[in-house]
């Protein structure tokens, strides 16, 4: 059964998700032995990476309107399935780009059922965290996450890295968080999408800020270099195949990701007026003997 209601009826929902759940208890008593389904909004590279790991614990859906992803679909035992299809799934992986993230959760919402868990995966938090809980129907969970790694980065394993989880709905984090921790050995950070966001605006901002201005300096020097300048060109390389609109959201969509870029450009601009005027001085000792 498919469960459907207007957006703009907010107020309305409670009632109806009470007596939704009801009937979805009632239709669950009976496939208790059923493998939980999970659905992958977002099929691109951390999509596929998620179905690798998440692959022997859920029954795996998902949608991604680009082509030519059956063969890795049929590969990580996922199962392409239009939006709406994808949506009624027990938990929702909502990998969607920050650009498009606010039309694909729309679409969410009026196709999920009730008592879903919805997650999503995105590099910032708080604007992703406020169109969910706005457009998401309250008779389902929302748990904002931001694993704090991707293809590059997990290409030997993902155990003990990290991830954050940030509450958002509902209470099923808590049991989300000991998955991850217990079932795929991941080392959770269980904060607040303001929080994520503050630290990430340095943390992650200013990493794919210099690794920007650094490729396009290249190619940059691999004979004689020194174990500071190897460990920084490895970083470089865990983030410069990185799709465009990853650094898009790191850098615009993180509310406090200006002002770190500033003061960082503010303070380079400093140096470079302390090493001109040092440069300078001796020139001007010269002349006034």
């Amino acid at each position: 059964m498919v469960f459907r209601w207007p957006l703009t009826a907010v107020d309305k929902q409670t009632t109806w998700c009470r007596a939704a759940l009801s009937e979805v208890e009632t239709l669950n008593s009976t496939s208790r032995n059923q493998r939980t389904s999970l659905g992958i909004v977002g099929f691109g590279a951390f999509g596929q990476l998620a179905a690798l790991h998440l692959g022997k614990h859920f029954e795996l859906s998902a949608y991604d309107p680009s082509p030519g992803l059956a063969e890795v679909a049929r590969k990580l035992g996922v199962t392409l399935a239009p939006l709406h299809t994808v949506s009624q799934a027990d938990v929702i992986l909502v990998a969607a780009p920050v650009s498009s993230f606010e039309q694909v959760v729309s679409e969410i919402a009026v196709a999920c059922k009730p008592g879903a868990l919805i997650v999503d995966v995105g590099s910032v938090k708080v604007i992703p965290s406020e169109i969910m809980r706005r457009l998401l129907p309250n008779c389902v969970d929302i748990v904002a996450t931001h694993p704090l790694f991707g293809p590059q980065s997990a290409g030997t394993g993902i155990e003990g890295l990290k991830v954050v989880v940030c509450p958002i709905r509902g209470r099923r984090h808590a049991r989300m968080a000991a998955f991850l921790r217990k079932a795929l050995r991941l080392t959770v950070i269980v904060t607040t999408p303001e929080a994520h966001d503050k630290e990430a605006a340095v943390v992650q901002g200013l990493t794919h800020l210099i690794a920007k201005v650094l490729l396009r300096m290249g190619p940059l020097p691999t004979h004689m270099t020194t174990k500071s300048f190897d460990l920084l060109s490895e970083a470089i390389s865990m983030v410069q195949h990185d799709a465009p609109e990853v650094f898009e959201a790191i850098e615009m969509a993180n509310p406090y990701a200006e002002t770190v870029r500033r003061r960082f450009f503010d303070l380079a601009a400093g140096l470079s007026v302390e090493l001109d005027t040092a440069s300078a001085t001796p020139l001007l000792q010269e002349r006034g003997h």
